[in-house]
């Protein structure tokens, strides 16, 4: 049996793909087996990778299948007792996949990551902790998330994510762009939930995980991280990270978040939710227009058209989540 399956979920994304790959497939002592489920079925893009390195899997998803889905086709076709979910924009430099292999195989940990780096190597946040309703998911709001964050700040309230760390630290979810668990523990979690298509399906999911164990980062271990990179690329949209809530990545992040809320937390929290992110609307129509009488800048054109558009689809998907109908949340 492998020790380690490394699953990568292609789509448009193979130059990243073997990049990753060749960052650490020369040095490893791991056997291992590489798993490309491939959403955008390009496998003469693979060819040459295929035939030098046997290790190799190719599995064609049939249809552009999303991060949840396609990684439990991987799931499901793994041998080895050890799975890594692996983003294709990472690298994997100077065996640190054989060292943060071999420390949480030695861990009683069930899931685990590492620090993430950028390009530049500052530190990417890797490990996150849940807040009550998942009131973090107010943050990417121009408005009440600046007053939701100066209220923070004020109450010395908990950082909702580990930013940087050397060491181990526990944590409650896990970034999705690097996640290594214990296959024995997905048997008792289930599989990612294939609701999702794309953002947040790894926060629900590390919150099953962490019924049946620990979850940590590894911060020792770096890894670096070509943050949003492949999918800017695939969706054409722009900007780190998942405050980007006025484009059609933009509704996709916001239709996922809407979603994680309504299965971990219920219809309560969606509905305050959905009011929060509804009062927002107005505030931001009264806020450019005292910025144009002030002389001051406005807020960057699209900004607000492109918000009260996705706000009008999410309120078109809510009847479902509330439901908690199984349905396909793509709306890229």
């Amino acid at each position: 049996m492998k020790q380690l399956s490394i699953i990568y979920v292609n789509y448009h994304s193979e130059a990243y793909i073997k990049s990753s790959i060749l960052s650490y497939i020369h040095t490893t002592q791991l056997d291992l087996e590489i798993i490309i489920v491939d959403n955008s079925a390009s496998e003469e893009k693979f060819i040459q990778l295929l035939q030098e390195f046997p290790a190799i899997r190719y599995i064609n998803a049939g249809y552009n299948a999303g991060f949840a889905r396609a990684n439990n086709i991987g799931i499901s076709n793994a041998s080895a007792t050890n799975l890594l979910l692996l983003n294709p924009d990472t690298l994997l430099p100077n065996k640190v996949l054989d060292e943060i292999f071999h420390d949480f195989s030695n861990s009683t940990y069930v899931a685990a990551g590492a620090q993430l780096l950028n390009e530049d190597k500052t530190p990417q946040i890797s490990g996150n902790y849940f807040v009550r309703g998942g009131l973090n998911h107010f943050l990417p709001l121009p408005i009440l998330g600046q007053l939701l964050k100066k209220t923070a700040l004020l109450f010395n309230a908990k950082k909702t994510n580990l930013p940087d760390s050397n060491s181990l630290v526990d944590v409650d979810w896990i970034n999705g762009a690097f996640i290594l668990v214990k296959k024995e523990v997905i048997a008792k979690a289930g599989l990612l939930d294939e609701d999702f298509f794309l953002y947040a399906e790894e926060i629900e999911w590390c919150s099953r995980i962490r019924q049946h164990g620990k979850l940590a980062i590894f911060g020792q271990h770096k890894v670096i991280h070509l943050e949003s990179a492949s999918a800017n690329e695939a969706f054409q949209s722009s900007g780190k990270g998942y405050y980007n809530l006025y484009d059609k990545k933009g509704l996709q992040i916001m239709v996922s978040n809407f979603l994680r809320i309504r299965k971990q937390y219920g219809i309560t929290w969606f509905l305050i939710h959905l009011a929060v992110y509804s009062l927002e609307l107005p505030l931001l129509y009264i806020s450019n227009a005292v910025r144009l009488i002030l002389g001051r800048n406005p807020y960057p054109k699209g900004l607000v058209a492109g918000y009260r558009k996705n706000l009008a689809s999410l309120y078109k998907l809510s009847p479902k989540m509330i439901r908690n109908q199984p349905w396909f949340y793509k709306v890229l």
